[in-house]
């Protein structure tokens, strides 16, 4: 319905099953939609509708606000309309459980707030705040965007690591139907469990998944799971680090950063994918910088993974097509769980298939903000009993304890080491092939 005497469209919504979540909700809802003006750095400004046209509001109960949501994401699907959410004190208070259907975008106000923003001890701006456990925040369908939002769980623990609550993913790819095309940019996890888990199921795979410019530091340990995506996912410019609160909270003590290194979990996860693209990832304080699972493929480039017990761990299924080039970046290797220098390792290899690795720099020392042996074991270790075909050149590796930078636990292992410096500072090569003629 429309009145010609409002510049403004007036949009008749249906509520759906909202007398079960709050009270007194009328069954037909009339909003007012309004556009505001987004900014954008990638150019002209863009409208979007305000959340707050469908009275999604800092002053609402959480459960209202998912209603609310959820119905405007509705009425956004068809349109492939772009929701604003307007900055407020504070943020939002907001039940989890929302989908995030396909075409619509939610947008806010930040690009990723690496330290936090800050009013009264808190975030403010565009942020979505969660208490509740019950289900994933968000789950996202095909052609989807979230940009610009912070996810705040002001429930989490801080400083006491029995006291920390497993939330489920604050971000989930659909399960029950194929996704493609989701762009995720500009994102801010803090009190997070386990922030974007993009394990699609089989049957159900997803393709196109962007994620950029997101930061974080998962209690948990993983930040960034991916399974079944193909047409090449790609990871670029995200920062995970235990600083992540420090302007409103500070950052979390020691005890925190050992407790997510003891849940054994790697920051960035990827199985079942073809020719993923990782440039330019950092995580700090975690047992593993990088999962590489056994089928997938791939390049990695520019990134630092700090204070970890396994840097990069490269798997393979099949010897056809399960290389990763991982070239252009840092490992401080110096953690373990379990206080064992021999389980630390920048490279851990298995497998089939072929790693070739370029101008990485491996080294150690203590950090006081967690427990660590202040070295690794070596360098890289190979382990299995199938046939895998290692290469590295121009390699710095620097305070390992072993006499060798290779622990050679794979005797089918093929390697070749070039130009590379060991930890005495001296050029380093080596070569082990069984199947030399």
């Amino acid at each position: 319905m429309m009145r010609k005497t409002v510049p403004v469209l007036l949009v008749l919504l249906l509520t759906a099953a909202c007398t079960k979540v709050i009270e007194n909700t009328i069954e037909k809802t009339v909003y007012e939609i309004r556009q505001v003006e987004v900014p954008s750095e990638d150019g002209p400004t863009a409208l979007a509708y305000s959340i707050q046209s469908f009275q999604v509001l800092p002053t609402n109960a959480p459960a209202v606000n998912k209603v609310r949501l959820q119905q405007a994401i509705d009425w956004a699907s068809s349109r492939g309309a772009s929701l604003y959410i307007e900055p407020v004190e504070g943020g939002y208070p907001i039940q989890s459980g929302i989908v995030l259907k396909k075409n619509v975008s939610l947008v806010g106000a930040h690009g990723p707030t690496g330290r936090g923003t800050v009013y009264n001890g808190a975030p403010t701006g565009s942020v979505f705040v969660i208490t509740d456990t019950g289900a994933p925040f968000l789950t996202v369908q095909s052609a989807s965007q979230v940009k610009g939002i912070q996810f705040y769980y002001p429930d989490q623990a801080y400083d006491d690591p029995a006291k920390v609550i497993e939330y489920p993913p604050t971000i989930r790819v659909s399960q029950d139907q194929a996704v493609n095309g989701v762009t995720l940019s500009c994102l801010t996890f803090y009190g997070t469990t386990f922030a974007m888990d993009f394990r699609a199921q089989k049957d159900h795979p997803c393709e196109q998944i962007l994620f950029e410019h997101c930061y974080g530091y998962p209690l948990g340990g993983q930040f960034i799971a991916i399974d079944y995506c193909y047409d090449i996912p790609r990871i670029l410019h995200c920062h995970v680090n235990p600083a992540v609160m420090r302007e409103f909270k500070g950052d979390y003590p020691k005890a925190m950063n050992d407790h997510v290194i003891r849940q054994r979990k790697y920051t960035y996860w990827i199985n079942h994918t073809d020719n993923a693209q990782v440039i330019d990832v950092f995580t700090f304080g975690n047992y593993g910088g990088i999962y590489l699972g056994a089928s997938t493929y791939g390049q990695m480039t520019n990134f630092n993974f700090d204070c970890v017990c396994n840097g990069v761990f490269k798997d393979g299924d099949t010897p056809f097509n399960r290389i990763w080039e991982v070239a252009q970046g840092s490992i401080i290797a110096n953690t373990s769980p379990e206080r064992k220098l021999e389980e630390i390792h920048p490279f851990l290899v298995q497998g089939r298939g072929q790693i070739s690795i370029a101008n990485v720099d491996a080294f150690s020392g203590d950090n006081p903000v967690l427990t660590n042996e202040g070295q690794s074991y070596d360098f890289l270790k190979a382990q299995g009993s199938e046939w895998v075909i290692i290469t590295a050149v121009n390699c710095r590796m620097r305070n390992y304890a072993c006499d060798s930078p290779v622990t050679l636990a794979n005797p089918e292992a093929q390697i070749s080491f070039l130009n590379c410096s060991d930890k005495g500072g001296y050029l380093y090569s080596y070569v082990h092939d069984t199947h030399a003629n």
